[in-house]
Formats: structure tokens, C-alpha cells, sequence
């Protein structure tokens, strides 16, 4: 999908992160990433890549099988349809995100701002979606498991090595952490993060 027909996607848009790429450096060291599992990554968006739909087929059919998690794209216990199909969309740009983008500037920003619409000040703002005001942080941590642990089937169809495959998934555990983490920035009090 064309970056500029995925609806709310503002990649290089959006307002500085509060969070300095030093302090971006030390995170990445505290997760262990290195320009090996950047290599990992690219390959793994390889892989990934035509696979995306699948993947969120089976993201959302995860969210939509446990109410706790779908209350945060309802309102009132009615799902908000287009609210889904808007995140979905930017959900599978995320997925080649990890995978191909730097992690520079423009990403710091762009996770800053992911984290800000899951909180009350955005969360429903870019879609005009009738849900949840907020998503627990709790949940938001939470998904690091099933992100990770439903990817590695996916990432297993490249025809790549035992080998590969653990390093491209011991990559994107790294990367889903590492955005995890950022997310919560809006969460935490002033000074604590």
C-alpha cells in the first residue's frame, strides 16, 4: 500500500519526540541491538512483506477473540469497523516499518506520535473513531508476547536457515520491545521515564 493512501499515516510529520536519540542509543544497547539484527530486520521485511495481510489476520482475529482487548476499538460494546480497518492499515505499514525503516529522527518522532494516540490527549482523534478513550499501558506492554510469538511462523515461509529465522525473530523481539517502550512515554509521569 502507497504510503499516502493509508488514512492517518504521518510519517515525518508529526513533532519531535521528547526522547533524544542518545537516550534512543542507550535503550537499543539495554535491549542488546546491533547492526546485526538491523541486517536481520531488513531481511525479515523481506519476508514479511507479502505476508502482511496474513499477519494481521491473525492479530486481529487474536484482539477480536478476547472482548478486553476489542473494548479499545468499540464504544459501548460495538466495534467501531472503520476505526479497525484505519489501524489495520497503518498496523501493516508498521510491520515494514520495524523491519526497513532507520532508526533515526523521523522514526523517534513517528513512535512518539503512536504512543500519543493511544493515549486519551489523541487516542480517536486520527480516524474520528467512536471507542475507548485510551488503552490501558498495561496491554500496551502486554502485546510485546503475542507480536512476537505469532510472527516466527511467518517469518519461517522465506526459505531461510534455522539460523536466520532465530535471528530475524530474536530481531524483531528486540524492535517490538524497543517500540513498546517508546509508546509509554506518554504514560509516565514528567521526569520519570
Amino acid at each position: 500500500m502507497e504510503h499516502s493512501s493509508i488514512p492517518g499515516y504521518a510519517y515525518g510529520q508529526v513533532s519531535r519526540s521528547p526522547v533524544t536519540l542518545d537516550e534512543l542509543e542507550l535503550l537499543k544497547q539495554t535491549v542488546l541491538f546491533s547492526a546485526a539484527d538491523v541486517a536481520a530486520l531488513a531481511q525479515a521485511g523481506q519476508v514479511l512483506a507479502p505476508q502482511t495481510d496474513a499477519i494481521l489476520d491473525v492479530w486481529y482475529g487474536f484482539v477480536g477473540a478476547h472482548p478486553h482487548l476489542l473494548r479499545y476499538f468499540s464504544l459501548h460494546g460495538q466495534p467501531d469497523g472503520d476505526y479497525l480497518a484505519r489501524v489495520r492499515a497503518r498496523f501493516g505499514q508498521w510491520i515494514l516499518d520495524v523491519c526497513t525503516r532507520p532508526y533515526d529522527q523521523a522514526w523517534l518522532d513517528y513512535q512518539h506520535e503512536i504512543g500519543l494516540r493511544h493515549t486519551s490527549p489523541k487516542k480517536n482523534v486520527t480516524d474520528a473513531a467512536a471507542a475507548e478513550p485510551l488503552i490501558h499501558l498495561r496491554y500496551l506492554t502486554a502485546f510485546i508476547v503475542p507480536l512476537t510469538a505469532t510472527i516466527k511462523p511467518f517469518l519461517q515461509r522465506g526459505g531461510h536457515s534455522d539460523a536466520e529465522v532465530e535471528a530475524m525473530h530474536a530481531a524483531w523481539f528486540k524492535a517490538v520491545t524497543l517500540t513498546a517502550t517508546l509508546w509509554s512515554y506518554p504514560y509516565v509521569k514528567e521526569g520519570q521515564f
